[in-house]
């Protein structure tokens, strides 16, 4: 058959596709009580039956001390476990020891019961010919002679267990400080902080050496740090300011009669921070030379990188408070001039927590991660020229750095996106040349892959799968990407034989017709086609990260949700990171939007393919920045979303901590603020909403759940409340999520829930 024949048919097949769609007449899934109580009675044996199942999705793989080889502990069925080992050579993989004979060792041994299917090793190392192994189990080492299975006590080898997850190259967060180093290169010096002002005292002698002299108790000079050659020392004349406190009540401490109060520094929005104003103090002459350079108000005194073999010149980095320019600034030490070396500058925001800078200090160069292109990548930064060269490129996104290795040139990286044909957001790990050739895609499988290195990081153990497509885990080559074997690759027949559905994954075009926007749809295993299901949105639009699943889960919250009569849905809208910059921009002062625009065509989208999905009675639940979207859905869009669940809330941008706000919401803090808090608009809500909050919550203070329900109260509006005593950030707990089905089947399905120790609940 020719092409242009195959296209009409094609296209006369989709049209009958979606007019079958728009043709099937559905009816609203509201059951009687006796059926909620089955669905309730088959979702906890679905439940338990999934718990009881083992689908291996990745595995924890602990080499030995050879490099070669590596063991590992697979779950079974039932909580069981068995324990193999692996030559990385050839991927042979067998039963690490007889577990059996092992067991009985251990119960001759110590007279206690062990059970041989349910062993649980911490730890565990081999002799170097392989014949004896010497692990833990519990508090306890044993040694077994794995030719006779003799067993002895043990103490812990010399050996140490290499951490898998352990990044290559040390990560410093900006916002997580650095220590300083008082002593100077030729420990001859110390410079220490007396009566506020910088004291340098030889460390043989004795004598100080005053080199300022206008600091004071409030306001010293501190964080000292020693040039290499030992003439000058950097220092901040610091103009403190104290973190405001935060405060919350503990109403039910045990052994009390009376509430305890809790009280800590919290900062919020707009409140002042500490500044250092940096200067140069040369040892020699004995002179303060202030650095021309603006006060840095925001994130603590900088680390200091000296040029190689030329104390003179250093450079630092700057992120302005408000998040919209962030510098690279070298600083000449004799006359405290300054140039910027880096100078990105933005009409939105730079995402300061994803800024990457390595530095290469003997050639005078860094690796800078940006998305000053439009989309984030990698450049090669000449520290002395500020040239800048790509080193990755394209409409895709560099997710993070996992290693710069100096000698061979190369970025070892994650990425999302470049692969045609996939998910945009399914992570793979490359690597490429500093000059931006020689690109190799270290994990080319399709799916969402998380990789772990051996030590010498000549093998790799590559996890990937999808949310419908069974998990494998393969060990590769790191040289080549080459297969070497797949360690696991479940079959998940015992799985779909409970009558469990997979999600699927769903694409609809965003609010500006071009985008696509991705999701994916939980069903109930029983569910009838003939029946309309109401849709329950599961949100977390935080624009720090996205949050649709990609890798396989047996079992999850949604999965549960759902096998009592709803379709569950989790979308990632604009406003989420790991796409373009624009898409991400969309945040930009207008948290409030949410991605709700996106949401609400995906499910109209979701709704045009499969009418099952009744987008008349839509609820929406998130915990968080969640929950103040699930609340923000009703007060903005009651049109769409009818019952909201919002669990520990930030329910107003100025209430919350203030480096996540400011990162989205900008400084100084305007009237934007007020005009996109729940607070602000509680009046507005006309759904029916379920506010939860733990009174200990530590990460947003819990009034901003209880300054909501005020202004909800004032303006005589219904909702339910559930303050749980002495929990923290969370979604309530067990028993804040079983509120939380009991709401939506009261408010969707018009029925209540079965009373709690009925038979089977």
């Amino acid at each position: 058959m020719k092409i242009s024949s195959v296209i009409p048919c094609l296209a006369a097949m989709l049209l009958m596709q979606n007019t079958f769609a728009q043709q099937q007449k559905t009816t609203p899934y509201l059951p009687t009580q006796q059926e909620v109580l089955q669905s309730f009675k088959k979702a906890n044996e679905l439940d338990t039956a999934l718990k009881n199942i083992s689908v291996v999705t990745n595995i924890t793989p602990n080499w030995q001390a050879d490099g070669n080889s590596f063991w590992y502990r697979k779950p079974l069925d039932n909580r069981e476990a068995e324990y193999y080992l692996v030559d990385a050579a050839t991927g042979k993989k067998q039963l690490a020891f007889d577990h059996e004979r092992l067991a009985k060792a251990i119960t001759k041994l110590t007279d206690r019961k062990t059970d041989a299917q349910k062993l649980w090793i911490n730890e565990l190392f081999y002799s170097d010919d392989k014949s004896s192994i010497t692990f833990k189990t519990g508090n306890d080492w044993f040694k077994i002679d794995l030719k006779n299975y003799k067993a002895e006590k043990a103490t812990k080898p010399d050996q140490q267990a290499y951490n898998p997850n352990r990044p290559l190259q040390h990560r410093r967060y900006r916002w997580g400080g650095f220590n300083t180093d008082s002593v100077s290169p030729d420990k001859q010096w110390t410079a220490m902080q007396k009566k506020g002002n910088l004291v340098i005292k030889n460390a043989k002698t004795g004598n100080e050496i005053t080199l300022s002299t206008d600091g004071t108790t409030e306001a010293p000079y501190g964080e000292f740090t020693w040039s290499p050659d030992g003439q000058y020392v950097v220092g901040y004349h610091i103009n403190y300011k104290k973190i405001k406190d935060v405060y919350y009540v503990l109403s039910s401490v045990p052994g009390t009669t009376r509430g305890q109060l809790r009280t800590r520094d919290y900062a919020q929005p707009g409140d002042d921070f500490t500044s250092y104003e940096p200067f140069i103090f040369n040892t020699k002459t004995k002179k303060q030379l202030k650095i021309e350079a603006d006060k840095i108000d925001f994130f603590g005194a900088p680390e200091l990188h000296f040029r190689e073999g030329n104390s003179r010149y250093f450079t630092f980095e700057k992120v302005d408070r408000g998040h919209q320019r962030f510098r690279l600034i070298e600083v000449d030490g004799q006359t405290g001039k300054t140039r910027n070396i880096i100078d990105e500058r933005t009409k939105t925001f730079i995402y300061e927590q994803r800024i990457f800078t390595y530095y290469l200090p003997k050639t005078n160069e860094a690796v800078w991660v940006t998305e000053q292109d439009g989309w984030r990548h990698a450049y090669l930064v000449n520290t002395i020229t500020g040239k800048q060269q790509l080193i990755t490129k394209g409409n895709w996104v560099l997710r993070d750095i996992d290693s710069v290795d100096i000698q061979k040139r190369q970025l070892w990286f994650k990425g999302s996106g470049m692969n045609a044909g996939e998910d945009p957001y399914f992570i793979h790990y490359y690597r490429i040349g500093f000059n931006g050739r020689g690109l190799i895609d270290l994990t080319p499988e399709k799916g969402n892959h998380q990789v772990t290195y051996s030590p010498d990081r000549k093998y790799m153990i590559d996890a990937y799968s999808q949310v419908d497509v069974a998990p494998v885990v393969s060990l590769r080559s790191t040289a080549t990407g080459k297969k070497i074997a797949d360690i696991e690759k479940p079959d998940l027949a015992k799985l779909l034989a409970t009558g469990i559905k997979l999600p699927e994954v769903f694409v609809a075009k965003a609010r500006d017709g071009k985008t696509d926007i991705w999701g994916v749809i939980y069903r109930p295993a029983n569910m009838d086609p003939n029946k309309a299901y109401p849709v329950i949105e599961n949100i977390y639009a935080g624009p720090q990260d996205s949050f649709v699943p990609k890798n396989f889960a047996a079992v999850n919250e949604m999965q549960s949700i759902a096998q009592l009569g709803f379709i569950v849905v989790q979308i990632d809208g604009m406003g989420t990171a790991n796409r373009s910059k624009a898409f991400h921009d969309v945040c930009w002062h207008n948290l409030a939007d949410a991605g709700f625009p996106d949401r609400i065509l995906w499910m109209k989208a979701l709704n045009a393919k499969y009418p099952q999905a009744d987008i008349d009675r839509v609820g929406l639940y998130g915990t968080s920045a969640g929950g103040q979207n699930a609340a923000g859905g009703l007060l903005f869009h009651p049109e769409f979303y009818k019952a909201g669940v919002a669990a520990c809330g930030c329910h107003d941008n100025r209430i919350d901590k203030q480096w996540w706000n400011e990162q989205w919401m900008g400084y100084p803090v305007g009237p934007h603020y007020g005009a996109q808090s729940n607070i602000t608009n509680a009046a507005k809500l006309q759904g029916n909403l379920m506010l939860i909050v733990g009174e200990a919550d530590e990460n947003v203070p819990p009034e901003s759940t209880l300054r909501f329900a005020d202004e909800l109260i004032k303006a005589n509006k219904d909702f339910d409340l559930l303050v749980i005593p002495g929990m923290g950030h969370s979604d309530g707990g067990v028993y804040g999520r079983r509120s939380k089905k009991n709401f939506f089947i009261k408010h969707l399905l018009k029925a209540e829930s079965p009373v709690r120790g009925a038979e089977g609940i």
